[in-house]
């Protein structure tokens, strides 16, 4: 478990390394189309932040997990980030918010763009903020960490319309830039 900073404002907080076992469970979350395993992180990612001395935060928090297009969440049945954030909400008491922000153009993933000029242009434009507005600072959730390219993206669309980011919690988090 470490935190590392986004920038002057923005914490990462993640559970562990995305490597060994915990990439695994994320595969088999994500791939297999196992949620019961995303709940399980979920609720670990949880744990360790309720444990974690260094966390000093506002009483009220919207966690904001990280969206899937509608196209690949109706392909895999599920968002594995809006599942652990369930879970997570489940063990911190925080509010979900699932629509505050919408992904409106299919990307491709990711881990298929090895450069940050390619991540940054696939992910260019592919959010936007939902129905309503969060009326708490938001804590962004996801999977995986790497780059950074997508909570970077989700966090300069909320602040674009004066919402507060406090940080970003992942389950997992690269050990170096892919």
């Amino acid at each position: 478990m470490r935190s590392l900073k986004l920038d002057q404002t923005q914490t990462i907080f993640a559970w562990g390394m995305y490597d060994g076992q915990l990439k695994r469970a994320i595969a088999l979350t994500k791939y297999q189309r196992r949620p019961e395993i995303a709940g399980v992180l979920g609720t670990l990612l949880g744990k360790a932040w309720l444990e974690s001395k260094s966390i000093k935060l506002p009483p009220k928090i919207t966690v904001v997990p990280i969206p899937l297009h509608v196209k690949k969440q109706r392909e895999r049945g599920f968002n594995q980030a809006e599942v652990m954030a369930k879970s997570f909400c489940q063990i911190t008491g925080y509010q979900l918010d699932t629509q505050a922000l919408i992904r409106v153009k299919e990307t491709e993933a990711m881990f298929n763009l090895k450069t940050l000029a390619a991540r940054d242009n696939n992910i260019q434009g592919a959010l936007q903020i939902g129905a309503k507005l969060p009326k708490h600072p938001v804590l962004l959730l996801d999977d995986i960490h790497t780059t950074g390219t997508t909570v970077k993206e989700a966090i300069k669309v909320l602040q674009q319309k004066q919402i507060e980011v406090i940080g970003v919690a992942v389950v997992a988090k690269a050990g170096k830039q892919q």
